[in-house]
């Protein structure tokens, strides 16, 4: 039997020991990779192609919708199978609109995470039921999966949103540089596209956006100094 293939993406490594021991029980699936942050976890889709990637959203560095972005375009193969704490309605249309194909809450049992990993493989899409219950409350459809088309454009390139996250994570520019292996003054220019392009001014407004866009959780404080890294 052709064991279904995992990565785990958590920044927390408590939660990856958990999952890894919850899946392992399973006969059908295989933990084959582990990744700290949403970059790690392209690395690794890139290098283990797995069949599926369950994938928290707050992670630092690169968060997990950004990499799912990533993934989408690095590993066609890998289904992402979102992860996390948070519910919140703007989570779960971007998750999909960056390539998801599921969405799954932390604190659904077990039978419902290794149910919504075997549905995703098989090309499906699946929702934790607490957001099914949620949507129909609301009377509002779910999201829209993305699946293997394109997702939807993004205002904001690639790197701007990697450069986004980690100035908002209060990163100066010289750490920002050095994370993302170039110049100060290229991470400078990409601060000024990001402000240009979101008609925002300062660092700590910047933060608000990427808190609002669930790039990063609000437990981060706001950043007011560090503007000239």
């Amino acid at each position: 039997m052709n064991k279904i293939t995992i990565l785990l993406a958590d920044d927390h490594a408590l939660m990856r020991d958990g999952c890894r021991m919850m899946l392992e029980l399973e006969n059908d699936f295989e933990v084959v990779g582990e990744a700290r942050d949403g970059r790690q976890a392209v690395e690794l889709a890139k290098k283990l192609h797995p069949d599926v990637a369950l994938m928290d959203i707050a992670m630092p560095s690169l968060n997990g919708l950004e990499a799912t972005r990533q993934i989408h375009h690095a590993s066609p193969v890998t289904k992402v199978l979102m992860f996390s704490g948070h519910s919140d309605d703007a989570y779960i249309q971007t998750a999909t609109e960056s390539g998801a194909a599921g969405f799954i809450l932390k604190q659904n049992p077990t039978q419902d995470v290794c149910r919504a990993i075997r549905e995703v493989h098989r090309g499906k899409t699946f929702f934790s039921p607490d957001i099914v219950r949620h949507f129909d409350r609301k009377k509002l459809p779910l999201p829209g999966y993305a699946g293997r088309r394109n997702p939807k454009p993004a205002r904001l390139t690639q790197r701007e949103m990697e450069v986004l996250q980690l100035v908002a994570e209060g990163n100066a520019n010289k750490q920002t540089a050095a994370e993302l292996g170039i110049g100060i003054k290229t991470v400078e220019k990409h601060r000024e596209h990001l402000m240009e392009k979101l008609d925002i001014h300062h660092t700590a407004g910047l933060t608000r956006y990427a808190i609002s866009a669930g790039i990063i959780e609000n437990t981060v404080p706001l950043i007011t100094a560090q503007e000239d890294g």
